[in-house]
Parts: structure tokens; C-alpha cells; sequence
């Protein structure tokens, strides 16, 4: 018993650096900076103002939407690849921070995206098929419901499923925590969600 607390203190640096570490990868803002370099115009004045990949789609602009769903991906599966050799704490470690950091990132007074890209970019780090899973739900439900959001609140919820179906029990309750995150970030969107309210995607948004 002592041993093992011994050993949790030992390690507790570690994740945290692991978590500073995501943070900072996480709180790089992708879609604003690709759409100043686009001449796209300041991207927390377009459409919702959100700096994902859907509200840059609202540009008008595909390719730069593309661009900023990759790059919000990588930043939430990089942390996680640099940190696998520490161990799959260091790496749910940094996952968790890269998803703070893209939803919380202090250099935006901590307004952010919602989070579902790296969502997907920490699950393809942790297991490269439950990210297929993942991204394969979320394309499914994106063709049925032509919402994003809802795509991103299916894909989210099944995330820890697909963990558990292909024995990554290691990952699924980091699953749950994130998959919990994507859905509070996503409140304003359930209600519309629920209203018949919620925009279609590659339309105009009503806030």
C-alpha cells in the first residue's frame, strides 16, 4: 500500500507536465489564425463566433474549414502520441489537457471551441480504432441529421463504448470525462437541438 502511493506521488509531476503540456498544444487557436492567413476576417465575428471547423465553413471557405478540422484533430492527438511512452496516464493526461485548452485557452480570455475535433484527435492517439469508430459515427449521424452538433453529441456519447467493445478499458472513463465535456459545451445547441431550432450544416446560425 505504501509502495503505491509512493509511486502515484512519484508520478504526479509527470502528469502534470503532461496536462500543461496538452494545454498549451490545445489552446492554439487553428481556425483563427487560418482564417487571418486566408484574409477570411476575424473568425469570433463570423457566424456564431466559434473557433471550429464549422463555424469556418460558414466562411464560405471548404478548404479552410478542412484545415482547421485537421489541425484541431492533431493538436489533441499530438500530446497524446508524445506522451504514450510515459504510460497511458501521461497520455489520458495529456489528452485531457489539449481538450481544455482548446475549449479554455487563456489567450482567448478563455472563450474557445467546443471541443469535438480533438475529441477525435485524442481518441485516433489512444486507439487508432476507436478514432475510426469514432469519426465514423460522427459521419454517419452527420448524413442523418445534417446537424453537426448532433453528429458531435452521438459521436461523444458512443466514444466510451467503442473503449469498452474493443477492450480498451484503460481509456473509457477518460472517454466518458471528455465525452461529458463536448456535451457541456454544447448546451446552447441541445436546447436548440430540442426547439427545431438548430442550424443545418454549411447554413447561417440564429446567434
Amino acid at each position: 500500500m505504501l509502495h503505491t502511493i509512493m509511486g502515484a506521488e512519484r508520478a504526479m509531476p509527470w502528469l502534470a507536465l503532461a496536462l500543461g503540456c496538452g494545454y498549451l498544444i490545445g489552446s492554439i487557436p487553428f481556425g483563427i489564425i487560418i482564417a487571418r492567413l486566408l484574409g477570411l476576417g476575424d473568425l469570433r465575428r463570423i457566424g456564431s463566433g466559434n473557433i471550429g471547423a464549422t463555424n469556418v465553413l460558414r466562411t464560405g471557405n471548404k478548404a479552410a474549414a478542412f484545415a482547421t478540422m485537421i489541425f484541431d484533430a492533431l493538436k489533441g492527438a499530438l500530446p497524446v502520441l508524445l506522451f504514450l511512452n510515459w504510460g497511458d496516464l501521461a497520455a489520458q493526461a495529456a489528452g485531457l489537457g489539449a481538450i481544455i485548452g482548446h475549449c479554455f485557452p487563456v489567450w482567448l480570455r478563455f472563450r474557445g471551441g467546443k471541443g469535438m475535433a480533438t475529441y477525435i484527435g485524442i481518441m485516433l492517439g489512444l486507439s487508432p480504432i476507436v478514432g475510426v469508430l469514432v469519426c465514423a459515427t460522427w459521419l454517419v449521424a452527420a448524413a442523418l441529421t445534417r446537424m453537426s452538433s448532433a453528429a458531435a453529441l452521438v459521436a461523444s456519447a458512443l466514444g466510451p463504448l467503442w473503449m469498452i467493445i474493443t477492450g480498451h478499458l484503460e481509456g473509457s472513463l477518460l472517454a466518458i470525462v471528455l465525452g461529458g465535456l463536448v456535451w457541456a459545451r454544447h448546451h446552447a445547441n441541445i436546447a436548440r437541438i430540442l426547439r427545431g431550432e438548430e442550424p443545418r450544416i454549411g447554413s447561417k446560425p440564429r446567434d
